[in-house]
């Protein structure tokens, strides 16, 4: 199947900001979507206690930045999404939890320049699954890499494939009985067709292999269950 481009990901989300400002509908698709915010934002403030920067990629209504923010106040912000509908709702909903600055990015992550050793605290909910090729994906990890101060960490919460293909049915079956536990059989098959369409997941020792190979002195696994977990990277 022919994959989505971004314009048809970028016009799937202009259409769909009020859900993914609701933490209780936004993410009823993703297992253990409120845990893996929780253990994201918790890990970044362990990592980086005394972090001023935060960006957020694909951040959507803003959630991340906001479980942030209600960790450590007043971070200057910079926004990132393909949807400038999902950034207006973002940066109403952030300017008013922070003293900080804060910068909104219409865009693709690929396109976008970033500062050099800027940022202490990269997050990356539910985005990175959009990337395509090996190259995409390298590409992608090293210029988050480089924008990271010292000691900063890239923390990443998505969709995940698993590297062995037996494994991998049976991690997906599961997550088919999730679905249909939670909306039936429509609705897991409208989720899996539009995974199918628009996702490409990689596995999470993919890219914990990756980081390492981009430069990141050590990664951490936070949460895992079945094909969704909570994991990252630190300078």
């Amino acid at each position: 199947m022919k994959k989505s481009t971004v314009t048809e990901i970028k016009e799937r989300f202009d259409n769909d900001v009020e859900r993914f400002a609701n933490l209780e509908t936004g993410q009823v698709a993703t297992m253990d979507a409120q845990i893996s915010l929780e253990l994201l934002t918790s890990a970044a403030k362990a990592i980086k206690p005394k972090a001023t920067t935060v960006l957020d990629i694909g951040c959507g209504a803003g959630n991340y930045t906001l479980k942030m923010l209600s960790k450590t106040p007043n971070l200057n912000a910079t926004l990132i999404d393909l949807s400038q509908n999902m950034l207006d709702k973002a940066h109403e909903r952030v300017t008013e939890a922070t003293t900080g600055k804060v910068e909104t990015i219409q865009g693709d992550i690929r396109d976008i320049q970033l500062p050099q050793h800027h940022f202490d605290i990269i997050l990356a909910g539910a985005v990175l699954h959009h990337l395509r090729e090996d190259a995409d994906w390298e590409f992608v990890f090293q210029k988050l890499f480089d924008s990271l101060t010292v000691g900063g960490c890239l923390l990443i919460s998505d969709l995940l494939i698993q590297d062995h293909e037996g494994v991998n049915q049976l991690i997906w079956n599961r997550y088919g009985e999730y679905l249909a536990q939670h909306g039936g059989e429509e609705y897991q098959k409208k989720v899996f067709d539009y995974i199918e369409k628009e996702d490409t997941p990689r596995s999470m020792t993919y890219q914990l292999d990756l980081m390492k190979k981009v430069g990141f002195s050590s990664v951490e696994i936070l949460h895992k269950n079945a094909c969704f977990g909570a994991f990252g990277g630190i300078k």
